[in-house]
């Protein structure tokens, strides 16, 4: 199934959301609810639902539990994923933390850093290895998407190495643009131009 990235998101999103509500004896939901909770329409809701074969009842919503099932058939793969992050910095440690906690089919199995006081250790249970060990750790594990939290004048010169070991998709938090082959799905995080883009929204 093809979804537009922005659905994927907010699918994610819905899913997140629920997830806490997923132990109750039929649980429902109507798509304003969910729509508020998240600052969306109602409509984009449901056009995004019906996208992945989901209609409501008028009278009760949408089953909680079957709105996690689908979008976990949709959205996640039966295996799972193992992922790499390069970088073990402040934000290094927070990114690896925070998915450590999260439910989630996204496995982060290695983390690299050229700093030799992590090389040898485990970060929030990741084990860390030297960056030249790279291309041989992401082919053995099978490692198909990488997140970078390296420094930006570093970006560059990573990403080609985590390309030439067979990465997919990177997740990056740098700032750094990166010119990247069509095949691979790029996402940046750009905490500066979130932040810009605040201010606009709400200067007087």
């Amino acid at each position: 199934m093809t979804l537009p990235p922005r659905t994927v998101e907010r699918l994610s999103k819905y899913r997140r959301l629920l997830d806490k509500y997923k132990e109750m004896e039929e649980a429902h939901i109507f798509s304003h609810k969910l729509a508020s909770l998240l600052n969306l329409t109602p409509e984009q809701v449901r056009r995004d639902l019906m996208l992945i074969g989901l209609t409501g009842n008028h009278r009760r919503g949408y089953s909680i539990k079957a709105l996690i099932e689908r979008i976990g058939n949709t959205i996640d793969r039966n295996e799972g994923h193992h992922v790499a992050l390069v970088g073990i910095g402040n934000l290094g440690k927070a990114v690896l933390g925070f998915i450590h906690k999260a439910d989630t089919k996204m496995k982060v199995v290695a983390a690299f850093d050229t700093d030799e006081k992590k090389v040898n250790t485990t970060i929030a249970g990741v084990p860390c290895f030297e960056v030249v060990e790279m291309d041989a750790i992401i082919k053995r594990d099978k490692i198909r998407i990488a997140i970078l939290t390296v420094p930006p004048e570093a970006a560059v010169s990573t990403a080609e190495l985590l390309l030439t070991a067979g990465i997919k998709g990177i997740l990056n938090f740098t700032s750094v643009h990166l010119d990247v082959p069509t095949d691979i799905y790029m996402k940046d995080y750009d905490i500066i131009t979130s932040l810009e883009e605040i201010g606009f929204f709400i200067k007087e």
